[in-house]
């Protein structure tokens, strides 16, 4: 049992086709002009107020007022409950309001440490811009380089954090309103007690609120958007019990808050409810735009791998162009947006060359190309499936070519290890660096139980209905367009207007089901990425709602039995796995990682270089402030060279060579995981295992690490030591 005693407090630093669709606007057949003097009539001599006045304001008839207060409160439902849901899921796992300052650090792992790191700088230093200045300006990170940690890692999201939170503790602080209640708490088993606080003046409950905060608003996009798509308001709802009955698919962030998708993912939830208007648009406004492409900046800038989500979906939209279903100008409009707003990225992340080297940058200036010459096409090419083929093939080798063009002028290869990671899924290619990411099972193709999973909640049987329903439609669509090439060879910019709203119509389903397969595609070859692929396919779940694709069901009252009828289905064993969720209790504890920091804060100078595995590098950073050389943001090439040095004592070379490795990077001390020197995920992944890729010529020896565990002698010292870890000191170089 934990005894928990109170402490006294520490100080508290409308277009035609939206009408038909939308389930917010009134039925064709109900004005909302209302007759001059109506009101005054009903209320003699009274002033507009209250419910009338909003009334008048929006234009609503009573009916339509009464559906959009009620589609607000389930938009506004559904956020809140995926709030507490996170919440209280996160408290079970670790049991975090019962955790020291230390504690909720050590749980913050890997890459999460990282970040963390950063917030923490921030909302210590004496004022905001010294903070900034420190993190832009950061000499801890990569010993001895200085760089600036925001145009490196993303680190958006804990700039304005920090930024809230030293605003929000100094306004409370200047009104003296409590913001955090401290206890002391009695761990047992002859430990000592340790202090622990709650509420929003402790700055890590505050950070991991904010972000279960937003992802509580994206819930209630997910409804907006479902409700959308389908045209009602059962479709939101469909959208987010789908969700539910599959959190453990669709998402990470009650596991994982400081990882960057759960800033980015929230974001490309907005970003593409405003690109379905866009397209359900015939004429979208400029409005609507500048609303994409912030949608866009706020998506990219706190996540690395954000450029190869719109990749997907600018190839998406631009197989919907070749099929007809988007018009060149609006696909223009679009990709437009694209290059403004990865222009914005590229000056607010302080010139990353990986975004210009990206393909998805590439990717937009091939497209745009394509389309402002598809009257040459037409001229040169036969029309039907040959320009639609040709077009596909200048665009795979177009942005290629100018990929490699531009990373070759810039000189960036950062993002080599992505090309490497690729080549591996399609042969037998392997390096270290790729062996680092493909024996992590996250990395590995997708498991064979996820599709079995979504197939129990149903999840994949109403998307493969669905998809089927709408490659029907697309089929019988491109044979009618075949018929009809020999009477109009060439298709001219009126003659795309004059297509009606039939072809708007169908034009975001295609897009929506072309986004499906390519988040499939990549959910396939790396499983990791099925956090993109479940939430997508909850989304088309919506359509079971959609009298567009449904209504064959000629009555509405039978069609909507039928969709309850499968969530009841569905609940079967999505309850089960929401009953499963919430039995996760747990306490988080990390003794001998405790006692190491603990050691290293007492018996280290702060100046002291630390080197080791990358998740454990992390914690130092963030709990000690050493100075470390190798980190879990792998994405870096001169990182990754780093690393793979430092790593060097997990091979089987000599114990000379990986001493002069380390002193090389001026390391003080290493810490040295057994673990890390026996732990295999599968035939081929243990540390030794991915050396002997790289040195062959040890094939063979005893691991460097295993003569390490037994003794450091005669080229390290061992300064510290427990169940876990053993702390080497390096000799210097006194040449």
């Amino acid at each position: 049992m934990v005894a928990k005693n109170r402490k006294q407090a520490g100080k508290t630093p409308a277009t035609q086709t939206d009408r038909e669709r939308s389930p917010l606007v009134p039925p064709h057949g109900k004005s909302n002009v209302r007759r001059p003097g109506r009101e005054s009539k009903a209320f003699p001599g009274a002033h507009l107020n209250g419910l009338s006045s909003v009334k008048q304001k929006l234009g609503l008839t009573p009916s339509a007022l009464l559906k959009l207060g009620s589609f607000l409160f389930l938009a506004g439902l559904s956020g809140y409950l995926h709030w507490y849901h996170l919440s209280h899921l996160f408290e079970n796992d670790r049991h975090f309001s019962h955790l020291s300052n230390l504690e909720k650090e050590m749980a913050f792992r890997t890459e999460m440490g990282l970040y963390y790191s950063y917030y923490k700088i921030i909302i210590e230093a004496p004022s905001f811009l010294d903070g900034l200045h420190m993190i832009m300006n950061d000499r801890l990170t990569e010993h001895p380089l200085v760089i600036n940690t925001l145009k490196r890692f993303n680190l958006y999201p804990e700039v304005v954090l920090a930024s809230w939170y030293r605003m929000y503790t100094g306004i409370m602080g200047y009104f003296g309103v409590p913001t955090k209640m401290c206890w002391s708490i009695n761990r047992g088993e002859g430990l000592s007690p340790v202090d622990s606080c709650e509420g929003l003046g402790d700055p890590a409950y505050f950070y991991v609120t904010c972000v279960f905060l937003l992802n509580g608003v994206m819930m209630s996009l997910f409804f907006i958007y479902g409700a959308y798509l389908s045209g009602s308001r059962l479709g939101g709802i469909v959208t987010i019990l789908c969700f539910f009955f599959n959190h453990g698919e669709s998402t990470r962030v009650m596991w994982t808050p400081p990882l960057r998708e759960s800033f980015a993912y929230p974001f490309l939830v907005l970003q593409m409810l405003l690109l379905t208007y866009i397209l359900r648009t015939r004429s979208p406004s400029r409005t609507a735009l500048v609303a994409l492409g912030i949608s866009n900046v706020c998506f990219m800038l706190p996540w690395q791998f954000a450029q190869f989500v719109l990749l997907t979906q600018v190839a998406s939209l631009f197989a919907s162009y070749i099929l007809g279903y988007l018009a060149g100008a609006k696909m223009q409009s679009i990709l437009v947006t694209h290059m403004i707003t990865l222009g914005v990225c590229f000056i607010l992340m302080f010139g990353n060359s990986m975004l210009l080297t990206s393909f998805y940058a590439s990717s937009l200036i091939s497209i745009w190309v394509i389309i402002a010459l598809r009257d040459r096409f037409a001229q040169i090419f036969k029309p039907g499936i040959i320009i639609w083929v040709m077009q596909g093939l200048a665009w795979v080798g177009s942005t290629v070519l100018l990929k490699f063009v531009l990373s070759t002028i810039l000189g960036a290869s950062d993002d080599a290890h992505i090309s490497g990671l690729i080549k591996s899924k399609f042969t037998s290619y392997k390096d270290f660096h790729t062996m680092m990411y493909t024996c992590a099972a996250e990395f590995d193709f997708i498991e064979f139980e996820t599709p079995l999973r979504y197939l129990k909640t149903l999840l994949l049987p109403v998307n493969f209905l669905i998809l089927a329903l709408i490659a029907g439609r697309i089929f019988k669509d491109i044979i009618r367009t075949l018929r009809h090439e020999e009477k109009a060879s060439v298709k001219t910019e009126d003659d795309e207007a004059a297509a009606g709203s039939e072809i708007v119509a169908k034009g975001e389903l295609v897009y929506h089901s072309l986004q499906l397969l390519a988040f499939a595609l990549l959910a396939i070859l790396i499983m990791r990425l099925k956090l993109f692929l479940t939430p997508h396919m909850c989304i088309m779940g919506s359509l079971l709602c959609s009298r567009q694709l449904f209504g064959w069901i000629r009555e509405r009252l039978k069609h909507q039995s039928v969709v309850l009828a499968v969530i009841a289905m569905m609940a079967v064993q999505g309850v089960a796995n929401l009953q499963a969720q919430w039995a996760i209790i747990g306490e988080f504890s990390n003794l001998p990682q405790e006692e190491l920091l603990d050691w290293i804060q007492e018996n280290t100078r702060p100046d002291s270089v630390f080197a080791g595995a990358m998740p454990t590098m992390a914690s130092v950073k963030l709990s000690t402030g050493r100075p470390i050389v190798n980190h879990p943001h792998y994405e870096d090439s001169g990182l990754r060279e780093r690393t793979k040095l430092v790593y060097s004592m997990y091979s089987r070379m000599s114990g000379e060579a990986v001493k002069k490795n380390l002193m090389k990077l001026g390391v003080d001390y290493f810490i040295l995981e057994d673990s890390w020197c026996t732990r295999r995920t599968r035939p081929g992944c243990s540390m030794p295992e991915i050396w002997d890729i790289e040195d062959p010529q040890n094939v063979g020896k005893i691991p460097l690490c295993t003569h390490m565990s037994r003794s450091s002698r005669p080229h390290f010292t061992t300064v510290f030591s427990n169940d876990i870890y053993k702390v080497l000191k390096v000799p210097k170089d006194h040449r």
